[in-house]
C-alpha cells in the first residue's frame, strides 16, 4: 500500500507540467473597457504594453457597440462587409488561436475612425535553443558519443520497476527499494533510452 502511494505521488509530480494552464485572459482597455477612446491610439498602446501568446483570450466589455475581427485591408479602411468574427452581446471573449496579427475594430459606424480599433500581435513560440557547445562536445557528437535525453516518463518507468512489489520482494522495505532505485537509475535510463532509440 505504501509503495502504491509513493508511485502515485511521483507519477503526479512528474506529469504536473502537462497540467499547468498558461493561458491568460486580457481585459481589453483595462477598466475603461471597449468604447470610443479619448485618443486614437489608446487601444494599440494598451495592446503594445501586453505580451500575448497563442491560446490567450481577449475579453471585450461594452454596451451599445460591437467587436469585429477583420483583415488588415478592412482595418485600414475602417470598414468591413464580411468580418472574420462579429459579436454585439456586450461581453465578448475571443481566443487568440494562432501566431500573427489580429485586427479588431468596432462595428458601429464612425467608432473605428475615432480610434476604436486595435492590432494584437502574437509571436510564434520558438523551441528552446540548446546551450552553446564547446568544440570537444561537438567532436564527441560527430564520433557518435552523444548524450542521452531523459524524459520524466523514463525516470518514472525506472522508479516503478524498482519499487513495485513482486512476490519475492514483498518483504523488502521502501527505504531499501529507494536506495536500489538511486543506485541503478543511470543503468535503467540507459537501457530504456537505447531501447527507444532502436524502435
Amino acid at each position: 500500500m505504501e509503495t502504491s502511494k509513493v508511485f502515485v505521488l511521483l507519477f503526479l509530480l512528474s506529469t504536473l507540467h502537462f497540467l499547468v494552464v498558461s493561458c491568460v485572459q486580457f481585459e481589453v482597455g483595462g477598466n475603461n473597457g471597449w468604447k470610443v477612446p479619448k485618443s486614437k491610439e489608446e487601444y494599440n498602446q494598451w495592446a503594445s504594453k501586453n505580451r500575448f501568446k497563442v491560446d490567450d483570450t481577449v475579453h471585450f466589455n461594452y454596451s451599445k457597440d460591437s467587436v469585429m475581427v477583420v483583415t488588415e485591408e478592412e482595418y485600414d479602411k475602417c470598414k468591413s462587409e464580411r468580418p472574420i468574427f462579429y459579436s454585439k452581446d456586450g461581453n465578448t471573449e475571443y481566443k487568440l488561436n494562432r501566431p500573427g496579427l489580429f485586427y479588431f475594430m468596432s462595428g458601429v459606424k464612425g467608432h473605428c475612425e475615432k480610434g476604436q480599433r486595435m492590432i494584437i500581435k502574437i509571436l510564434e513560440v520558438e523551441p528552446a535553443s540548446p546551450p552553446p557547445q564547446s568544440a570537444t562536445e561537438l567532436q564527441k557528437k560527430k564520433n557518435g558519443a552523444a548524450g542521452i535525453a531523459v524524459s520524466s516518463a523514463t525516470v518514472v518507468l525506472c522508479f516503478v520497476s524498482f519499487v513495485a512489489e513482486t512476490p519475492t520482494e514483498s518483504r523488502m522495505n521502501l527505504k531499501t527499494k529507494m536506495i536500489n532505485f538511486i543506485i541503478f537509475m543511470p543503468q535503467c535510463i540507459a537501457t530504456i533510452s537505447s531501447d527507444s532509440e532502436s524502435i
